[in-house]
């Protein structure tokens, strides 16, 4: 590999662009053995693994001791086998059950064939059985895996939620008082507004079990994160002290050569002369053709799934102008919205080799498996450490040396870690965060609960403090009928229908607009409401499967966008008027540095207005235009994090020559963009308002806000480490060459206001006096 690389740096066209080469070495394993049970072990064998590793061994062993497990370790370190062996064991010696539980039905395909052929291997009579239930499944299907009565079962949390715990008593029995494991796999994926769903979901798990007298133990698989035990313990249910951890990976590995790839520069007058970055992407293609033709099996990610789609074909068409057309042949793309039959061949073509480049969204991030690649390059930086490392994790095969690239964008984090590469590769990983507490959530959950099964006082265990003001509102709704019986007071569910299917675990906004294209008359797609305001309003450009339309007109009283086809060369981007309430402040605190700024952790209420929106050229980004709009205004009761400019500062910052009101707008934009460093989120899960003037403290203030109804525990984890956060954002600033902003520091393309004002070197002397 090191051929490879030193062949790279001596193109004439990527000169100066690699800002960090690190070698990280590789793993010769360590293994440890483990009694198994005969066949299984024969079984095993069968597929080349004749010793566990001690990680897997530690995993088993604590299962097997009746705690509950997380493991977290890297991609392809094995971690499935740490409760295959506990659940296959238990079904062979007394017919235990186990639930699986994976965020998407592609990984439930993989785990199915995968566990169906090992029960085929035990032979006749060893209880093993392996089922999926999933939406993929028709009405007879699904009998038949009832019928079956199988010991393990596969699904999706959302499945969970839809047609298992509402028929616990009915068509599940059998099942649940079975049951003694829980598979949470890609417990990391668990976060924000669907960690939070799930996270309740679990809860009302447990309550079934409970009334079925079982008490199943969780065995949650997680990539590298920060809080583990913390955020297993957050998703199940499960108190942290019942968990043990296995963090250590001690499988085989090959050395993996990092690349910290910076695009070139360019001169770009709109910000007076200001040194820019080429794009990331037609940087990452042609790396991406270079690999492919020196016959290194390469996966791309990137974030969209029409750039996978867009890129993948462009790459294929420059293989075939260098020459190499059977190449060309081999190249494909991966991503969410393929059909499942072609997705598994996919799948295959990368584990066989017959696939030699492929681009993908983060669709392959999680455990399929497709073998082991010999490079992996990153269009651009995934968001976090966690989401890079696992993607950098499909790279390597056996103790093959292998490569992995990330090519960084202009935005802030990438530059950041471009400028900071001892931060990407020392710094400790993110945190997870989820919130089960969410008081927008609770109240379907609760309902849901009680059409499962009675709810009783003794509820609050899994339902939180709140859990009586909460049964409370929902008897005066109506949603519950209490009732007394020889046990004490019950309630039931009083509602009509199912309050399981009137609730997405994958949204929070119950209200779509339907997108209905003209000329054929077909809706294309819905969004939800909140969505549809910014991406369907009249006026707005829409992409959809390669093509582009013009929102032509918006009706809220029916629901629906209408469209028209066009070949616009312009995007188009809303203007917003924003405005925050404190409804209550739940914490404060001094930041160490300066006594007299108060950082606080509130309840507060956002509105937001759309007032009009600009259209863009396409290729410069250069404004055309400004339309004004009548919208609707959106509220949002969220958590937020707020502090406010001490008065000696702000007169100082005033007197000094540059825009107060742009200093602080740019200190919110700066700070907004690290908050990935630090949680797993995205960007766009946080907003924020800066104003010289809030009518709750009387001065000029900083607001940063959870993005999600009830808040799902960002800013909450924001507050706690502020001063990181305000410390990491000064040294980007500073760090950053240009003279007044650039979307490498401080212009977001999420700004309701377009950007305007900002003052970075104001904003950057506003951090240090708060730091320093």
């Amino acid at each position: 590999m090191q051929d490879t690389i030193d062949w790279l740096r001596g193109r004439p066209y990527y000169e100066g662009q690699i800002a960090r080469h690190e070698t990280v070495s590789g793993n010769d394993g360590e293994f440890r053995d483990l009694p198994l049970e005969s066949r299984l072990e024969s079984a095993l064998e069968k597929r080349g693994i004749d010793r566990l590793y001690r990680h897997q061994a530690e995993a088993v062993e604590s299962v097997r001791d009746g705690k509950n497990a997380v493991i977290a370790t890297q991609t392809a370190s094995g971690k499935s086998l740490a409760y295959t062996i506990p659940a296959f064991e238990r079904a062979m010696d007394h017919g235990g059950r186990t639930l699986y539980i994976a965020p998407q039905n592609a990984l439930i395909n993989d785990q199915e064939e995968t566990l169906s052929e090992l029960a085929r291997d035990l032979g006749f009579g060893s209880r093993v059985s392996v089922a999926q239930y999933t939406g993929r499944l028709d009405k007879n299907e699904k009998r038949a895996v009832r019928d079956r009565m199988p010991t393990v079962v596969l699904t999706t949390p959302d499945m969970l939620h839809y047609a298992l715990l509402p028929y616990a008593h009915r068509l599940w029995d059998w099942f649940f008082k079975g049951l003694e494991t829980v598979v949470i796999d890609e417990v990391h994926e668990y976060r924000g507004v669907f960690g939070s769903h799930v996270a309740l979901v679990l809860r009302r798990l447990a309550r079934v079990c409970e009334r079925f007298d079982a008490d199943p133990q969780f065995v949650c698989c997680s990539a590298t994160i920060g809080n583990p035990v913390e955020h297993a313990s957050a998703v199940t249910g499960q108190p942290e002290p019942s968990f043990d951890l296995v963090d250590e990976n001690t499988s085989r590995t090959g050395p993996t050569h990092w690349l910290l790839w910076n695009p070139p520069e360019y001169e770009d007058d709109r910000y007076g002369g200001t040194k820019r970055r080429k794009s990331n992407h037609g940087e990452t293609k042609r790396i991406f053709a270079d690999l492919v033709g020196r016959d290194c099996q390469t996966l791309v990610f990137t974030r969209a799934r029409q750039a996978a789609e867009r890129y993948a074909m462009e790459s294929a068409d420059e293989l075939r102008r260098r020459g190499d057309g059977d190449l060309a042949n081999d190249i494909a793309a991966y991503q969410a919205a393929l059909r499942n039959d072609r997705r598994r061949e996919l799948e295959d073509g990368l584990h066989s080799g017959t696939v030699r480049g492929a681009w993908s969204t983060n669709a392959l991030e999680l455990g399929v498996d497709i073998g082991g690649l010999d490079a992996v390059l990153l269009d651009g930086y995934p968001g976090t450490r966690m989401a890079t490392f696992q993607q950098a994790g499909r790279a390597g095969r056996g103790t093959d040396p292998s490569l992995v690239a990330l090519v960084a964008g202009e935005d802030q984090l990438d530059q950041y870690l471009m400028a900071n590469p001892d931060e990407f590769f020392s710094g400790d990983p993110e945190r997870a965060v989820v919130n089960p507490e969410n008081a927008e959530l609770l109240p379907s959950h609760v309902a849901s609960a009680a059409r499962e099964t009675w709810l009783s006082p003794e509820d609050e265990t899994y339902f939180g403090t709140d859990f009586p003001e909460l049964v409370a509102d929902l008897e005066a709704r109506g949603e519950l009928e209490r009732r007394q019986t020889s046990g004490g007071v019950r309630w039931v569910y009083g509602g009509d229908g199912s309050p399981q299917h009137e609730m997405s675990l994958r949204t929070i906004d119950d209200r779509e607009i339907d997108l209905l294209d003209r000329s054929r008359g077909d809706v294309i797609a819905s969004l939800p409401f909140s969505d549809a305001l910014n991406d369907a309003h009249p006026g707005a450009i829409y992409h959809q499967q390669g093509q582009s339309y013009e929102v032509v007109d918006l009706d809220l009283s029916r629901d629906v966008a209408e469209l028209s086809p066009t070949w616009a060369d312009y995007h188009t981007k809303t203007l917003t008027d924003k405005e925050i309430t404190v409804e209550e402040d739940l914490a404060e605190k001094s930041l160490p540095t300066r006594e007299d700024c108060t950082v606080r952790f509130a309840d507060v209420t956002m509105r937001k207005r759309i007032t009009g929106f600009e259209r863009r050229d396409a290729k410069r980004g250069e404004t055309l235009g400004r339309e004004s709009l009548s919208l609707p205004e959106l509220t949002l009761r969220t958590k937020a994090l707020y502090f406010t400019i001490p008065d000696d500062l702000e007169r100082e910052l005033r007197a000094m020559d540059g825009d107060f009101n742009g200093a602080i707008h740019a200190a919110e934009h700066g700070m907004i963009s690290l908050f990935p460093l630090e949680l797993l989120c995205d960007r766009g899960d946080i907003g924020g308002l800066s104003t010289p003037l809030h009518p709750h403290t009387g001065t000029s203030t900083i607001f940063i806000y959870d993005g999600y109804p009830g808040g799902v525990g960002l800013t909450r984890e924001g507050y706690e480490t502020v001063e990181s956060l305000m410390t990491n954002t000064r040294e980007m600033l500073r760090a950053c060459d240009c003279e007044s902003g650039c979307p490498s520091c401080v212009q977001s393309p999420q700004c309701g206001n377009a950007n305007d004002p900002l003052d970075k070197r104001l904003a950057e002397h506003l951090l240090a006096d708060l730091t320093v």
